[in-house]
């Protein structure tokens, strides 16, 4: 048996060990963001707000405008119909998949379905981070002073602890809204984006973001 064969059967349990441990992780996080998704379902915001932050998110699917960000629209144009909030703020810069500007594709599908309340547009967003990061300066200067951040329900878990962690939450009073979008109401933790939460928590983690 030549030596490069042995040392591959000597790796092969410390491998099959690192991708063991690699799914134990990614199911540990997946279940926190689901049972955390189902509370946020459960427990609509119960207090007014100055505005609903609409986090972006991809701007089209399949040649239409994809259903998983107009679904968070709606939920802020709902919210803004009942009263809960005096106007949206859509964020999300530019798609890297096909080009368009997230906060503007919200803003097109938002004032289709009839909304015609104040907007404020953050379109030059690539991340949650940089979503909360460049929305503040806007809202401030707006005179918002409390916030209902909006997106799907397997978002929110690290939404929130992107706001604790950038102070966001020291800026404004800050509630959060779960949209249940037709993707979510579809697939659940099985939509794609969904899949690839565990993934951002990990990077987000990584590089010092969550805490």
């Amino acid at each position: 048996m030549s030596g490069q064969r042995r040392s591959w059967r000597a790796a092969r349990p410390v491998l099959w060990a690192v991708l063991l441990a690699g799914a134990l992780v990614y199911l540990a996080i997946a279940a926190v963001v689901w049972r955390h998704a189902s509370e946020a379902l459960a427990h609509p915001p119960q207090q007014p707000a100055d505005a609903a932050l609409i986090l972006g998110n991809r701007a089209y699917l399949r040649g239409k405008p994809n259903p998983c960000l107009t679904g968070r629209v709606d939920t802020g144009i709902a919210l803004a119909n009942a009263g809960r909030v005096k106007q949206l703020v859509l964020s999300g810069g530019v798609d890297k998949e096909d080009g368009r500007i997230e906060a503007e594709v919200m803003e097109r599908h938002a004032r289709a379905q009839g909304y015609a309340g104040p907007l404020l547009l953050e379109p030059a967003s690539t991340s949650t981070r940089l979503n909360l990061a460049m929305s503040g300066p806007m809202l401030k200067a707006a005179g918002v002073r409390s916030v209902i951040v909006v997106s799907e329900p397997y978002h929110l878990w690290r939404v929130e602890r992107l706001v604790g962690a950038s102070g966001f939450d020291k800026e404004f009073d800050v509630q959060y809204a779960a949209a249940d979008t037709s993707c979510w109401r579809r697939w659940g933790m099985l939509f794609k984006g969904a899949l690839r939460e565990p993934l951002a928590v990990v990077n987000n983690a990584f590089n010092g973001y969550l805490y």
